[in-house]
C-alpha cells in the first residue's frame, strides 16, 4: 500500500472497525484501532508530502513529524496518549490492566476525539 488513497481507505477502514468494536462492547480494541487510523492517516501524508513508502514504525508524534506536520494543540497530547496504546494492546500483562480501565464512556471518547483529528489531517491532504 503505497498511494495515498490506500493509506486514506485502511484509516477510514480501522475507524469503521473502531465504531463496530465500540458496539460490540470491546472498548480496548476501540482504542487499538483509532490508533491505527491515525497511524494511516499520518502515513498517507508522509505519501503524498514524500513521494517514499512512510517508515515502518507506530509512534504518532514521530510520524507528525516526519510528515511535516505541527501539531495544533489541542491534538497534541491526544496523539501522544494514543500512540502509547500501540505498545501497550500487543503484551498480556498489559492487555489486562488496560482492559480493566476501558470503558464505554472513554472508549466513546477516544472514537470522538479520533474522528475530529482524521478530519483535521484530511484537511491537510486535500
Amino acid at each position: 500500500m503505497s498511494s495515498v488513497g490506500g493509506w486514506i481507505e485502511r484509516a477510514k477502514y480501522d475507524l469503521d472497525t473502531a465504531t463496530a468494536m465500540f458496539d460490540s462492547g470491546r472498548y480496548l480494541y476501540v482504542v487499538f484501532c483509532c490508533q491505527q487510523a491515525i497511524e494511516k492517516t499520518l502515513k498517507a501524508i508522509i505519501v503524498k508530502n514524500s513521494g517514499e513508502f512512510p517508515p515502518k514504525i507506530h509512534n504518532l508524534p514521530r510520524l507528525a513529524e516526519l510528515a511535516g506536520i505541527v501539531m495544533e494543540p489541542r491534538y497534541t497530547s491526544f496523539i501522544g496518549e494514543l500512540s502509547g496504546y500501540y505498545v501497550q494492546t500487543r503484551y498480556p500483562e498489559e492487555i489486562e490492566m488496560l482492559s480493566r480501565d476501558m470503558d464505554m464512556d472513554t472508549a466513546r471518547e477516544i472514537i470522538i476525539k479520533t474522528q475530529e483529528a482524521m478530519q483535521w489531517l484530511f484537511s491537510l491532504i486535500q
